[in-house]
């Protein structure tokens, strides 16, 4: 299941998502998020999951692919959902059976948490997917470039974001083939009390952190060996440059949000 892992993945495309400018990108992630806790009903919610389709379908990403790349977070998006239901006592009761009480306040939060969640995750899936780690790393310098005057190490805090982005994937392939190594040595993680459990991904865990220093180790000799001395005097290849495209992703934003404001007192 972690192969399947997007989130910090790129596939390459011409979609109009792809061919966007990756600082119209950022700043539409940031302000959707933001746009995503003005949802208070179920006409909120229903046009924030009719947009995101909307962005999805735009971007020419595959749906199957995307939804089955999210799976190693399924887990945390069901745990949200029933923390809400079973920990919200509030409204009417709808459920008595038992032990188990389910109350509508309840229901009505797991279903608007979880479903806040799963497009917050699937924004910024699409972003990493239709951009590329360098684009990023440009996107966010230009963007945080007003910063320099405090003193903000702008590039170099662009530049760890991008790589932490990378990282994600390529950690997650690394612990896939480790944790098949073990299984094929007769470990296995998934059985057992729960602590067998933890001491059988004690193993898991040391190979990995090696693994994931000694990628860190040959990054930095590699950024040496090329020449690179941080942001200070370097140019680009690719100029970044904002057009119709960025402009009419912007304006539909704003339309979103105007919606999501005139909703919220349905």
């Amino acid at each position: 299941m972690l192969e399947k892992m997007i989130f910090g993945r790129f596939i390459p495309g011409t979609s109009f998502i792809h061919k966007l400018d990756p600082r119209a990108k950022l700043s539409f992630v940031f302000l959707f998020i933001i746009a995503v806790f003005i949802a208070n009903n179920v006409w909120t919610y229903g046009l924030l999951l009719v947009f995101t389709l909307f962005v999805i379908f735009v971007s020419r990403i595959r749906f199957y692919f995307l939804i089955n790349g999210l799976k190693p977070i399924i887990f945390l998006i069901v745990f949200t959902f029933l923390m809400h239901i079973f920990f919200t006592k509030e409204g009417a009761l709808l459920v008595d059976w038992k032990f188990i009480k389910i109350y509508e306040e309840g229901l009505r939060q797991a279903i608007f948490i979880s479903t806040r969640f799963l497009v917050l995750v699937l924004m910024t899936s699409i972003l990493t997917l239709t951009t590329t780690p360098i684009s990023i790393t440009d996107g966010l310098e230009e963007l945080l470039n007003p910063f320099k005057r405090f003193k903000l190490p702008v590039h170099e805090l662009a530049l760890m974001m991008s790589i932490s982005l990378r990282f994600i994937p390529t950690l997650m392939d690394e612990t896939d083939k480790i944790l098949k190594a073990q299984l094929a040595r007769g470990s296995d993680i998934s059985t057992g009390s729960i602590k067998q459990r933890i001491g059988a991904v004690i193993p898991l865990l040391v190979p990995l952190f090696v693994s994931a220093f000694k990628r860190a180790e040959d990054l930095a000799v590699a950024m040496e060996v090329r020449g690179y001395r941080g942001g200070e005097g370097r140019t680009r290849y690719r100029q970044l440059s904002w057009g119709y495209r960025d402009t009419t992703i912007m304006v539909l934003l704003l339309i979103l949000i105007i919606g999501l404001y005139f909703l919220r007192g349905v």
